[in-house]
């Protein structure tokens, strides 16, 4: 099979505009694929090429970003409002509507039209990371059709193969580069430590040296102090923000809320059933007791659910220092694999996990059980049926989203690669199958 994109939908068209309008005044690309000196957009380092930003002046900045929210409808940022959010930039974008398409395809256009080539796209967990690879996969075709076939390369960091930044860095090409927050986000990761592969520079250097742009997919999952220093350590020339459920808006340029989303046709109708699920004690169910600190010391006290000899039991845990994998706290429970506590804050009095999920003394997360996912999966199948004989005659496309914990639940692979279904995608497929049976 094989998919065809709609390059002339009008609203991803100005959310992409949006952003490149922000960039007036900026020299436009002089289309020479080698690079020199003079080149619009390009800036020579001792790594490689990166982006560079002819116009400096804020008033100028300010005068574009003002002139964008007022076209798109939006209220107009003060220079102060501008100044305290710096070089960042939301689009507010409904589920459905192609927001990874629309940043896509604003990569190539800011390449198209200011010469800028290096791009960082920061994602929150495994699982969008994926999807924003599939994603790059399935529209390269397309877009090498819009753009006069330019070469690009996309890539996914590997902190195993952290040389690969030597080639982000020195290429001449749109280069690509998906990494999941938790991949740089502390002074222990690899990509912040210096390496002798790397004649003794920190991988990070590579990326920082490019001055790349900054795209980050679902950004209220990296609002907390040390994830967007993190981002801001990549040292971006801008960074582009996109999410339909923003948890604070950085100079707003576009917005394609559900109201809008209704009203333009794009999404005829939204519909959001709930389940809730009592007494489930084989989820990633994680409670917080308290935070204490003891001198230099401190210590998250858990409620989790553990292995134990006699199965799986619900226990109080400590968390400290470097024992802050839930995966090996919980005894190897499955259902903890790859969530770890990211931070201990004791003066704020919480703890942020990789999930991005913050909690404070006395709440919650998790309790979701392998039962009433099955049942909620169930029901969205039939709802689906349902609503696609409805509509049937009425040209309208029924669209159902399932938002999962982890990829391997849906796609596993073997020790040769090749992929197994999850029991996500059998329980599905069986579900399917059985509506289906129904109906002839």
């Amino acid at each position: 099979m094989k998919l065809h994109f709609d390059s002339k939908q009008e609203f991803q068209l100005e959310a992409v505009k949006a952003i490149t309008d922000i960039f007036e005044g900026q020299p436009l690309n002089s289309g020479d694929f080698e690079f020199s000196i003079s080149q619009s957009g390009a800036l020579l380092t001792e790594n490689g090429f990166g982006n560079k930003l002819y116009f400096t002046q804020l008033e100028q900045l300010s005068e574009n970003i003002k002139r964008v929210q007022k076209n798109n409808g939006l209220k107009v940022s003060t220079r102060d409002e501008i100044i305290s959010n710096g070089w960042n930039f939301s689009i507010e974008m409904e589920t459905g509507t192609g927001k990874t398409y629309v940043y896509l395809r604003t990569i190539y256009e800011l390449n198209k039209l200011y010469g800028f080539k290096k791009f960082v796209i920061v994602v929150p967990s495994v699982a969008i990371r994926e999807g924003v690879m599939k994603n790059l996969e399935i529209t390269e075709e397309h877009f090498q059709n819009l753009y006069d076939k330019f070469p690009i390369t996309y890539n996914v960091y590997d902190s195993k193969k952290v040389s690969g930044l030597r080639g982000f860095a020195s290429a001449n090409t749109i280069q690509v580069l998906v990494i999941n927050i938790d991949s740089f986000a502390k002074d222990e990761n690899i990509i912040n430590k210096s390496n002798d592969k790397l004649t003794g520079k920190k991988p990070v250097e590579f990326i920082q040296s490019c001055k790349p742009i900054v795209i980050v997919d679902e950004p209220q999952n990296m609002e907390t102090a040390i994830r967007k220093h993190a981002i801001e350590n990549l040292s971006p020339l801008c960074t582009l923000r996109y999410s339909e459920t923003h948890t604070n808006l950085y100079n707003l340029i576009y917005s394609l809320n559900p109201v809008k989303a209704y009203d333009l046709g794009v999404v005829k109708q939204i519909e959001v059933e709930s389940v809730v699920s009592e007494n489930d004690f084989n989820s990633a169910f994680l409670h917080l007791e308290n935070i204490t600190r003891t001198g230099n010391a401190i210590k998250a006290k858990i409620k989790i659910d553990a292995n134990t000899g006699n199965g799986v039991k619900r226990k109080s845990v400590t968390a400290s220092g470097r024992n802050l994998d839930l995966f090996l706290l919980s005894g190897r429970n499955e259902k903890y694999d790859g969530l770890k506590i990211y931070e201990i804050d004791f003066g704020n009095e919480q703890i942020e996990l990789s999930n991005g999920i913050v909690l404070k003394p006395g709440e919650t997360q998790g309790g979701m059980n392998d039962e009433v996912t099955r049942f909620m999966i169930s029901k969205t199948v039939e709802e689906h049926l349902k609503k696609e004989k409805n509509y049937k005659d009425k040209v309208i496309k029924v669209l159902s989203l399932f938002f999962i914990d982890k990829v391997k639940n849906y796609r596993e692979y073997d020790s040769d690669g090749s992929p197994l279904k999850g029991k996500f995608a059998k329980w599905f497929e069986e579900i399917y199958q059985k509506e289906i049976s129904k109906k002839i």
